[in-house]
């Protein structure tokens, strides 16, 4: 049996809640392809922690704005 943990899961699905919760749900969707490659950019340099990764998440959709 192969199981495959996606650490993005949480942290994307917090962003998005986050997101819908301020009234930028759309933007959330148009900009997930750049939050996900930032978020990428992130575990390759180590960082692990979910909670790390939704509070960027949210400082580079911010950032976009």
């Amino acid at each position: 049996m192969h199981t495959e943990i996606n650490i993005f899961e949480k942290p994307i699905e917090r962003i998005r809640k986050t997101c819908e919760l301020m009234g930028l749900g759309a933007d959330f969707d148009r900009k997930l392809p750049e939050l996900e490659t930032h978020l990428e950019g992130l575990v390759a340099e180590g960082e692990t922690s979910e909670e790390r990764l939704t509070v960027s998440g949210l400082t580079f959709l911010k950032q976009r704005r």
